[in-house]
């Protein structure tokens, strides 16, 4: 086993090691050896060296470089060194992560990690938390105890009986809301055509004038963090709005939550704290690795009446926390242990440097693709920076060039009717000289003249 793991260590620490040079996209010779898998299964045993050799050799050259400073798609953050070793250090303790009585060590860092998150991010200290595996099971979690709570308040218990015959429900959401909340809402049964929509302005923020009449047990989803834009909806008066009716807000916030945590930019999130939920991703900003995403919920007992099981075999009785009676899954890893790790390490400055550095980096982007003629579409707030190279054709031609070309990577994107590339800059390895690698690629790559259509 030792000489199992140390090759694996090696193999590992080679990859990131290489990382700083090598093509961000794979090329099309390793993306042709993944052939090679196709083959039925062995039927005798084989030594483990073997398969870890053929898992590097045939799995490493087919990787995207989303661990280094160059890969700018889906708003995806390298995982920090720390957290990669504590992500190592729990899995050789292979703990199942559920109740503090099978894994009381896990459980304290998870409860010590969600008490530092709900400090950094500004959120109320008696707030429940899920660690949970990314932002559509952190909206899905949060929206649960949404519904729970209101329903609760009409004299249902949806856990006990369903939908069926229970009081409607009222959801109402921007344009622009991300796909994921769409698709917790359709798993919840809330629908996801069964909402009401709000109209955005040119970055995606809601109009808050625009906020329907509500009538009824409500939920509002709000945004902190345009996928595309980085735009914030305007919490202020949405909140005192639903207040005033007795909705529930929700705020997907997968990126742009952690802008509380940079005294740059907190006063985007002005007024999210008067929320009632929230979901993020520490796989995106605090840049730990996947999965890891977050669902918190100003009522914490609305977030434990929607999960919690119980069964004669599981010992839930406990004046500890169990972290399974806040999360959809009773089997899960010891995800909340990276996010101490990571926690640990930066501290409250590092995490607000590493966000602010990122942000910075972006208008860097902005600044010299608008210097070469390519229309930046978005004001760039927060790490999102939408441009394009003409028309539609072009702005793909020239994306698909980019990733071939394989300095950077970033993704296509159409922002309300217009073809335009997206980077997103979330990665604690993006330095300076990444950006300049990247600049450089697309001033060689991109039409002459490229300009607004």
């Amino acid at each position: 086993m030792k000489d199992l793991l140390e090759d694996a260590a090696r193999r590992a620490i080679a990859y990131l090691d290489g990382m700083a040079e090598r093509r961000v996209a794979p090329d099309e010779a390793a993306i042709a050896a993944l052939s090679a898998l196709r083959r039925p299964l062995p039927a005798a045993p084989q030594p483990a060296g073997q398969t870890l050799r053929e898992l590097d050799e045939l799995g490493s050259p087919a990787t995207l470089g989303m661990n280094g400073g160059r890969f700018f798609g889906f708003v995806i953050g390298a995982a920090l060194p720390v957290s990669i070793a504590s992500n190592w250090l729990t899995t050789a303790w292979d703990q199942n992560a559920a109740l503090h009585a099978s894994s009381p060590g896990v459980a304290a860092f998870e409860s010590v990690a969600l008490d530092w998150l709900l400090d950094l991010l500004q959120l109320p200290a008696t707030a429940g938390g899920a660690f949970v595996t990314g932002a559509t099971m952190a909206n899905f979690s949060a929206l649960a105890a949404a519904r729970h709570a209101l329903l609760k308040r009409e004299g249902w218990n949806v856990e006990a009986d369903g939908l069926f015959g229970a009081p409607p429900l009222t959801v109402v959401i921007g344009e622009e809301a991300h796909p994921t909340l769409l698709k917790s809402l359709g798993m919840l049964g809330l629908g996801r055509k069964r909402v009401v929509r709000v109209p955005v302005d040119g970055q995606g923020r809601m109009h808050a004038e625009c906020l329907p009449a509500l009538h009824g047990p409500t939920i509002l989803c709000t945004q902190a963090g345009n996928v595309n834009t980085g735009a914030f909806d305007p919490f202020e008066p949405l909140v005192a709005a639903a207040r005033a009716h007795g909705a529930w807000v929700h705020v997907d916030g997968a990126f742009g939550l952690w802008a509380a945590a940079s005294p740059a930019h907190a006063h985007l999130v002005r007024g999210l704290g008067g929320a009632d939920s929230w979901a993020t991703d520490a796989h995106k900003w605090l840049n730990v690795p996947y999965d890891s995403g977050l669902a918190l919920v100003r009522d914490a007992h609305a977030l434990r009446a929607a999960m919690a099981i119980t069964a004669d075999y599981l010992p839930t009785e406990s004046e500890f926390r169990n972290p399974s009676d806040y999360t959809p899954e009773l089997s899960r890893r010891a995800r909340g242990v990276d996010v101490w790790a990571a926690l640990r390490t930066l501290g409250r400055g590092g995490v607000a440097a590493l966000v602010e550095r990122c942000c910075a980096h972006a208008r860097r982007f902005a600044e010299e693709l608008a210097a070469m003629g390519c229309p930046v579409l978005n004001e760039v707030v927060l790490n999102q920076v939408l441009v394009s190279f003409g028309d539609a054709d072009t702005t793909r031609r020239v994306i698909a060039a980019l990733q071939r070309e394989g300095t950077l990577w970033a993704g296509p994107t159409v922002w309300q009717g217009r073809t335009a590339m997206r980077l997103s800059v979330s990665s604690w390895a993006t330095s300076d000289d990444d950006v300049t690698r990247s600049l450089a690629a697309i001033r060689r790559l991109i039409p002459s003249g490229a300009s607004s259509p």
